[in-house]
């Protein structure tokens, strides 16, 4: 087993609801509702779920970039939550992470050469040449030509500019990366390209990933594990082949049903969920699930269910596995 390289106990992340003149707190969205999670070094955790699960939230509040509500987070055997904001800042030469809107991402006032370098000047790394020279050789690496450091965001199309922002999250050569649906916002054939380059780039860097997506197929393709959230909470959690191959949870299941196969003769059980998702301000009681699970029974409505290991190196929270 690989060494640990991110341990995370009850990570909980609550925005208040505030209404009225004088902004009082009416309730909390429960964005993320208790993740315990160990990420090992080298590895791909994939993170996969409906919009709104809190996929994005939950990567987020790992680098602090949302202030998660309570939890213990541990890097690299460091309690990141005790942390000062100087302190948490050097910590992120060693987290970063690729955001879904390649362009929304850039400053459309800087040249991609100042983007890449920026980071270099906030933890006054090189100097101005060697960081320069730095800008050009991560360039080339992600598949652009060097000289495109002189241009603007709006001067690329949706996947060079997702290379560039891969780009200014490798140049602090950092130990783990957060991607957050990463390939969303790009044409299919784009996708494939991006995916091949992160893979790479992994084997290169020595990289961690933690890969947040709506694919599956995707996620299939590139993930070591994979996580499945629905409404903050974690559903389930295994390596990527028995996840396919054999998934216990009800959500699961029915999220792979709708994984499309590339084979018109072969037909998959289409699995239909009810209704919508409830809202993360008021989720359900007992399993946050049983109000649209083909299978909820009485418990599943009144007790929460354990997070547990049902097979080997497989969790699941389920009353009827």
């Amino acid at each position: 087993m690989s060494e640990v390289l991110l341990e995370v106990k009850n990570l909980k992340k609550h925005f208040p609801i505030r209404k009225g003149f004088i902004r009082r707190t009416a309730g909390y969205v429960r964005a993320v509702d208790g993740i315990d999670l160990t990420v090992y070094a080298g590895e791909t955790l994939g993170v996969v779920g409906e919009s709104g699960c809190g996929k994005s939230t939950m990567g987020r509040s790992l680098l602090r970039l949302v202030e998660p509500t309570s939890g213990q987070i541990h890097f690299q055997g460091k309690d990141i939550m005790k942390l000062s904001k100087s302190q948490m800042r050097d910590m992120r030469r060693e987290m970063q992470i690729v955001f879904q809107d390649p362009y929304a991402s850039l400053n459309p006032r800087y040249t991609i050469g100042q983007t890449l370098s920026e980071p270099m000047e906030i933890h006054h790394l090189h100097n101005s040449t060697a960081r320069k020279q730095r800008v050009q050789s991560m360039l080339e690496r992600v598949g652009l030509d060097p000289s495109y450091s002189s241009r603007f965001p709006h001067e690329f199309s949706g996947g060079q500019r997702q290379r560039i922002g891969i780009a200014r999250a490798l140049v602090l050569n950092p130990k783990l990366m957060i991607l957050d649906e990463p390939v969303a916002a790009l044409d299919v054939s784009v996708q494939s390209q991006v995916i091949n380059l992160l893979e790479d780039l992994q084997q290169d860097f020595n990289l961690t990933y933690i890969f947040v997506a709506h694919d599956l197929s995707v996620v299939k393709h590139i993930s070591n594990r994979i996580l499945v959230m629905y409404l903050g909470r974690m559903m389930e959690l295994a390596s990527s082949n028995d996840l396919f191959a054999d998934p216990l949870h009800p959500y699961t299941r029915a999220l792979l049903s709708a994984v499309p196969i590339p084979n018109p003769r072969v037909k998959r059980e289409r699995i239909i969920l009810q209704g919508d998702l409830p809202s993360p301000a008021n989720p359900p009681k007992g399993c946050v699930f049983h109000t649209r699970c083909p299978l909820a029974q009485d418990v599943c409505r009144e007790k929460v269910p354990e997070w547990r290991e049902a097979k080997h190196n497989h969790m699941v929270a389920c009353h009827l596995v």
